[in-house]
């Protein structure tokens, strides 16, 4: 692109440089795709799978074990899942905040039943009830970072971060 096709301009602290939209390109991020939502969904199951599970390997079961003596390669893991908590958990909050998480675990909760009095699940079965609740909380993440692009694409209004004017 052109020099003279770009505009750029300065915000405290930072600088960017907008290209013109032609009509033709779609940048990656602004086409919302079922794709989309699964890359975002498989993401947030490796999260909460690595994190915990039933099967007893995951970073808690990891660190139990080694616990008191925590090792460089825990710290260094442990950080990067941290931050990819921080990163799902703050997207899902500033999309759907408390009132979407809270409706959505009441759907599932409502379907775990359905299912249930349909006989299809054992609620006393605590490894399977474990499982079902790590892939509800991984859609409830997916579902939140996913938010707000599902929420353009039906009202053309798309959800922006507060910026404090000093």
């Amino acid at each position: 692109m052109p020099p003279e096709a770009e505009a750029t301009f300065s915000i405290p602290a930072r600088s960017c440089t907008i290209a013109p939209f032609d009509g033709d390109s779609k940048v990656p991020m602004e086409s919302f795709t079922a794709l989309g939502f699964l890359l975002r969904w498989l993401m947030a199951i490796v999260l909460v799978l690595v994190s915990f599970n039933p099967t007893g390997h995951s970073f808690y079961h990891w660190v139990m074990t080694s616990t008191p003596h925590v090792t460089p390669l825990n710290a260094v893991l442990g950080v990067v899942l941290l931050a990819g908590w921080i990163v799902y958990l703050t997207a899902t909050m500033r999309s759907i905040g408390v009132l979407g998480v809270g409706l959505l675990i009441a759907f599932f909760a409502a379907v775990i039943w359905l299912v249930a009095s349909w006989g299809w699940l054992d609620v006393h079965n605590s490894t399977a009830m474990a499982w079902i609740i790590l892939v509800v909380f991984s859609l409830i993440l997916a579902v939140g970072v996913s938010w707000s692009h599902v929420r353009r694409r039906f009202t053309g209004q798309a959800d922006v971060d507060e910026v404090d004017a000093k």
